[in-house]
């Protein structure tokens, strides 16, 4: 069983596309096809299943696709080290991060560990919390950074960052405002909030809960599924909102955004790293996991 044929089946079914993983394998499509049909041939049974626009393995496939991604992270493991250990630090490393970590906080650390290590190629994948979970646990990045916990037991999560959700309003609608709140004149707000799954989402729901608030209690007037799409809705008019403190922490200097306080409410969080503990790191990520240690 060739390692390359593994590589590209591997490559496939995480792409769940025959001509998405010629593309990022710099092969072409009939190249794919055939490399697939001869590991098919050698193991004598239908690994993938073609409906329509998408790959999916069968059964045969799923048990395969279990042992050789094992197969072709430890090459890639001991590639890496063999690098390390020449001097020659090269490789790659895919990483997830949730909306805030991932748009405010992993750029400016991949760029200093680019520093470091010129010849390490980052990826860097973007989702909600429960998105960078699964994409954990599917073995599809190493590690994560995320803004709320799981109880999941295949993840291990240690501290990273401190961060608090702020509300926000624009100052040209400030005046419909007071600038100081009681808890109990959120109900009269018009929110803009995230989607469910966010991490922001759910510590909100849980803080709130806590004195007494259910968020679908809130006058809702728009749930959007970015952080900066509700940072132009705050602007537009269309309503408050809770924000991550790091995600508008040049809006709030700038004053194009103005920050709302609210009497006796703390809504504190913590941001995680979370790995998979069924999984090994390669050396290289945990080189960049060592580097988020030390502040910027």
């Amino acid at each position: 069983m060739e390692l390359r044929y593994l590589e590209i089946f591997c490559k496939v079914v995480e792409l769940k596309s025959f001509s998405k993983a010629a593309d990022e394998l710099f092969l072409t499509q009939p190249t794919i096809s055939n490399h697939i049909k001869a590991l098919e041939d050698e193991v004598g049974i239908q690994l993938l299943d073609r409906l329509g626009r998408n790959v999916l393995p069968t059964k045969a496939g799923e048990v395969l696709y279990k042992y050789a991604r094992e197969i072709v992270r430890l090459k890639s493991n001991a590639i890496q080290e063999l690098n390390e250990f020449m001097g020659n630090v090269k490789g790659s490393l895919i990483i997830g991060g949730s909306t805030i970590p991932g748009e405010y906080i992993l750029p400016e650390y991949i760029a200093r560990f680019k520093k470091g290590y010129p010849n390490i190629a980052v990826t860097l994948r973007l989702g909600d919390t429960q998105d960078i979970i699964n994409l954990l646990i599917d073995g599809n990045i190493e590690m994560g950074i995320v803004g709320s916990r799981t109880d999941d037991k295949r993840i291990d999560r240690r501290e990273f960052l401190n961060d608090e959700l702020i509300l926000v309003a624009s100052p040209k609608h400030l005046k419909n405002y007071k600038k100081q709140m009681d808890i109990k004149d959120l109900r009269k707000l018009p929110f803009i909030i995230r989607e469910k799954g966010s991490g922001s989402r759910k510590t909100l729901e849980e803080t709130l809960k806590d004195v007494g608030i259910n968020v679908e209690d809130l006058n809702i007037a728009a749930e959007v599924g970015s952080t900066e799409a509700v940072k132009q809705s705050v602007r537009a008019g269309i309503g408050v909102s809770f924000l991550s403190r790091i995600a508008v922490k040049d809006e709030i200097p700038n004053k194009t955004l103005v920050e709302i306080s609210i009497k006796h409410l703390d809504i504190s969080r913590h941001f995680y790293i979370v790995t998979n503990n069924t999984r090994a790191l390669s050396p290289i990520c945990q080189a960049f996991i060592k580097d988020l240690s030390a502040p910027l």
